[in-house]
């Protein structure tokens, strides 16, 4: 081994002590915490929180936690060793109990309180006291910040137990939901869109809780039996994770004049989004409405290059509430999430979610918290018209230029180097009377092919000879297009890179968490592996499996082709 590889090495941090020496807590030691709660974070019963930006608590542990598995990719990137997997009070720490935390790590977590508008109407009803001061991180607790390899990172705990804001809640996740968003943001990672990460996975071999769920083979909408299953806790990882949501509660209170401090707190949030998320971008010397207005005008690209490029992998985020939205411009919350398999524009994982929530409706849902956003800053800018009338313009092009980028993304799916309308809307049109799989297809038409032939792998039904003839039409069409802009075979690396071969499919992951629940994780560690690079094909075994058509069964299947949000 070279003496660079050595060197490397022993750069990795590998034990827990080593750990504990990366711990800086800006989100703390910069925010205000409420005035009412209690220092050793021994708050864990439903209340309300009236001011400041975050409560300290402790977790609650997992008891006889067992380690499942930890993303390798994450691990090199924070220069931490595989090895602490094995350290004894790394795994306590990530699986809740942090009584272990050595100096100078926080012996307390931090839960954050947030507002709430579904397609930009405010909602209160979810908060038990009726006020939206009751609503936050239910179970979700952040419970390290970190430098790594110059990078700030924080570490929440998805399932770490009761908050005030868990609404008489439990604060746990089952094993099923803690797998699916521990393997689904190692894929959208390697999709390359931007995305919380997942750290570690641990489950409790004795702590069980009892949810809805579907019953085998329900064709149910909504679940039909109470299942007693595994209390489970994922680690995401994230520069941070302020929401939409969090600027709109403190925005909400400087309009009601909720407190004094109203405006102060509003005005220390965004300036903790702007350091954590935006540091490189807005010059810190700059006056404070300036960066404002300049946040405003960077999430405005992120937000829509993020919608954008879920469509391109066809992700639906099923519930894309403020909340849920990241002010960072990532992916957040995979909840009530899935991946369109038959395309469908109105495709919805989520039975609570509605077609406002939609496949093809993301980019109008997406504008939509983009207003609120816009809207929570506008206080910081009172004082001018001028700053105001500016915002609103930032506001006003949302749409304008969410539709350019779409239109880009779709012609670069189909190899175009411009979006031809009659092209890309005879290809949608036939999608849907094909009954195609969204991803299959757009990975064998990477190929540019010259006939039929090797699409009708990704069809669901047999098509008939009227189909088939306007299928070689429209592709006589568009090599006819494509031939007059490029090389083919550059259109078809281009192509290739856009267009995954390997996708989620819920019903390949089903047997992922059933076996889990049974002690067996080969079937997460496999997942991890196809995930980790799904623009490649791999070996033939794994292709037949991974890279095919969903069955028949699962069709109308509850818990596969929708879902409901008990986790």
């Amino acid at each position: 081994m070279s003496t660079k590889s050595n060197s490397l090495k022993e750069k990795l941090t590998k034990n827990f002590s080593e750990f504990s020496q990366l711990s800086d807590y800006s989100f703390m030691n910069c925010l205000k915490a409420d005035p009412q709660s209690t220092k050793d974070g021994n708050d864990h019963k439903p209340r309300s929180v009236y001011s400041g930006h975050y409560v300290p608590v402790v977790p609650t542990a997992l008891p006889d936690p067992e380690y499942i598995s930890h993303s390798n990719k994450l691990f090199k990137e924070l220069g931490l060793s595989p090895d602490l997997t094995k350290d004894k009070n790394f795994c306590s720490f990530f699986s809740g109990d942090i009584s272990v935390a050595d100096y100078p790590m926080s012996p307390v977590g931090w839960a954050t309180g947030y507002a709430l508008s579904i397609y930009g109407t405010e909602y209160t009803q979810q908060c038990p006291f009726g006020t939206g001061n009751g609503y936050g991180d239910g179970r979700a607790i952040s419970v390290f910040e970190g430098i790594f390899n110059g990078k700030r990172m924080e570490m929440q705990l998805k399932g770490g137990g009761p908050t005030p804001y868990c609404r008489g809640a439990d604060g746990r996740t089952v094993l099923r939901s803690s797998v699916r968003e521990f393997l689904a943001q190692e894929l959208m990672d390697a999709f390359g869109i931007p995305t919380s990460r997942s750290l570690t996975l641990y489950v409790s071999r004795s702590e069980i809780v009892r949810r809805p769920w579907y019953s085998k083979g329900s064709r149910y909408f909504e679940p039909d039996i109470m299942i007693d299953t595994q209390a489970a806790i994922t680690t995401r990882v994230a520069p941070s994770f302020v929401r939409i949501g969090q600027l709109e509660l403190f925005a909400r209170r400087v309009r009601n004049n909720a407190h004094d401090e109203a405006l102060k707190e509003l005005k220390m949030i965004v300036q903790h989004l702007i350091d954590r998320n935006y540091q490189v971008e807005i010059e810190y010397g700059t006056s404070f409405k300036s960066k404002v207005l300049k946040l405003a005008y960077l999430y405005r690209s992120r937000l829509i290059s993020l919608v954008v490029n879920w469509m391109r992998v066809g992700y639906c985020q099923g519930n894309f509430n403020s909340d849920n939205c990241a002010a960072g411009g990532f992916t957040l919350d995979y909840g009530p999430f899935g991946f369109c398999e038959l395309f469908d524009p109105r495709f919805q994982p989520w039975i609570g979610g509605g077609e406002h929530f939609s496949f093809f409706n993301q980019p109008s849902a997406a504008e939509i918290n983009f207003k609120t956003f816009c809207s929570s800053l506008k206080p910081l800018l009172s004082e001018s018209e001028e700053d105001i009338e500016l915002i609103e313009q930032i506001e006003n092009d949302f749409s304008k230029l969410m539709n350019q980028e779409l239109k880009k993304m779709w012609a670069n799916k189909l190899g175009l180097e411009h979006y031809h309308e009659t092209i890309i809307n005879d290809f949608f049109n036939l999608m849907l009377i094909s009954k195609a799989d969204y991803t299959i297809l757009f990975r064998k038409l990477s190929d540019i092919p010259d006939n039929i032939v090797s699409l009708k792998e990704s069809f669901y039904l047999p098509i008939n000879e009227e189909l088939k003839n306007k299928w070689e039409v429209w592709i006589q069409n568009w090599q006819s297009i494509l031939k007059k802009e490029a090389n083919i075979k550059e259109k078809s690396a281009l192509m290739k890179s856009l267009n995954p071969v390997y996708t989620w499919r819920e019903w390949t992951v089903l047997p992922a968490y059933e076996e889990a629940e049974k002690g067996n994780y080969s079937k997460i560690k496999e997942l991890q592996a196809v995930f980790s690079n799904p623009y490649k094909e791999q070996p033939t075994e794994i292709d037949q499996k991974y890279n095919r058509l969903k069955p028949r069964q699962y069709f109308n299947h509850g818990g596969v082709s929708h879902c409901s949000c008990s986790s």
